[in-house]
């Protein structure tokens, strides 16, 4: 049964982590990312960050390298980098476990990250990926990919809580009720992970209702 699982780690232990240290007020913010052998990432954005040389603020990592600006919106910077394979971090026991990133979001205080297995057992093999190779994890969330009411919209529960909360508070009203940092004190979670589970339920609930094979 697919699985998906939330946790944390501290902002140094992977290897974007180096810009908090020269621009403390960014936010990073992973584009989707399946693993596969190549390990090679693709893109990121980078957001809040006061400077012209974005590029120049990523100290040297030995899990990162040839970071290249793409492109730039504003204040808001998107960004390429690769993955050298052989370091042995977060990325390396994401890769072998065959695991896909829904959304890694970092800022000074560490990175967030929503991860999904196509069974439980890849989940507990990440785990004890991690327990051997010393990679500190603070898992917050573990739950099951199941249908909702009988239906086929593959929401998670924690998906289909914050889309109904959001719906009763008024968050989807026009002028708005409630706001997103409102919602997410009630769930006690980030305003990040918040707005990544509207979006993941959105998503979904849009693949299975108005998109047709």
């Amino acid at each position: 049964m697919a699985t998906e699982m939330e946790f944390t780690v501290p902002a140094e232990e992977f290897p974007l982590g180096s810009i908090f240290e020269n621009l403390p007020g960014v936010t990073v913010e992973l584009e989707r990312l399946i693993p596969h052998e190549m390990l090679t990432i693709p893109y990121y954005w980078v957001r809040g960050a006061e400077t012209e040389k974005i590029e120049t603020e990523f100290d040297p990592h030995a899990g990162v390298t040839d970071i290249r600006l793409v492109d730039r919106v504003e204040h808001e910077y998107l960004m390429r980098a690769e993955w050298v394979r052989e370091y042995d971090g977060l990325l390396t026991a994401l890769s072998e476990t065959n695991l896909t990133v829904l959304s890694g979001v970092g800022t000074v205080d560490g990175w967030r990250f929503e991860v999904r297995g196509d069974t439980q057992e890849a989940i507990a093999e990440f785990r004890t990926h991690c327990q051997q190779n010393d990679v500190s994890i603070d898992i917050s969330m573990v739950h099951a990919l199941l249908p909702i009411q009988g239906d086929s919209f593959e929401l998670t529960e924690t998906q289909r809580e914050a889309l109904v909360l959001a719906y009763e508070r008024g968050y989807f009203d026009t002028p708005r009720e409630s706001s997103l940092e409102e919602i997410a004190a009630e769930f006690g979670i980030t305003q990040q992970s918040l707005s990544s589970r509207l979006r993941r339920g959105h998503r979904r609930l849009i693949s299975e209702t108005l998109i047709t094979s």
